[in-house]
């Protein structure tokens, strides 16, 4: 700290006991010491103040960096995000359409076209009554349970008809 040679310190020790006498002079360089040890306490403790807000300055401006690389890493997320996302819209909504004017397509047909022939000229036959006169009269009720009907399966398969 002071540049202080052997023979000065020795000088300063000299005119000390001659000015403050040999009786005071042990009380005085021990008051001298504990000021000069809190001296040095003090310059310590303000030195490692600055240290810590140095610290603290670098500390806040490392984590600036870091919000803003960590604000350009989420914009670019973002951007990325929708440049993916639009050409997706894009082809849902393009689906969306197409599939739209299938239904229409496929909805403005006529019915008569999707059914097949063969269907559309049994129904109407199946629900009009037969006027035809070679045909069979409709049996009457059967005599017992047991007894098969004409249109019905036998009503136990293991036993054959009664009479």
């Amino acid at each position: 700290m002071f540049d202080v040679s052997f023979s000065e310190l020795l000088l300063i020790g000299v005119v000390a006991l001659i000015v403050i006498g040999p009786e005071r002079l042990p009380k005085v360089a021990r008051t001298v010491g504990h000021l000069l040890g809190r001296a040095q306490r003090y310059v310590n403790e303000v030195k490692t103040d600055i240290q810590r807000e140095i610290n603290l300055d670098e500390v806040n401006k490392l984590k600036d960096q870091m919000e803003d690389a960590a604000r350009s890493v989420r914009s670019s997320v973002e951007d990325t995000g929708k440049s993916i996302s639009q050409p997706l819209t894009e082809a849902r909504d393009t689906l969306q359409n197409a599939s739209e004017s299938a239904r229409k397509a496929f909805s403005d047909k006529p019915d008569s076209a999707t059914a097949t022939p063969d269907a559309a000229t049994t129904e109407p036959a199946a629900s009009q009554p037969s006027t035809d006169a070679a045909a069979p009269p409709a049996p009457s009720a059967p005599a017992s349970d047991d007894a098969p009907r004409p249109t019905d399966a036998p009503a136990h398969p293991a036993k054959g008809p009664t009479a």
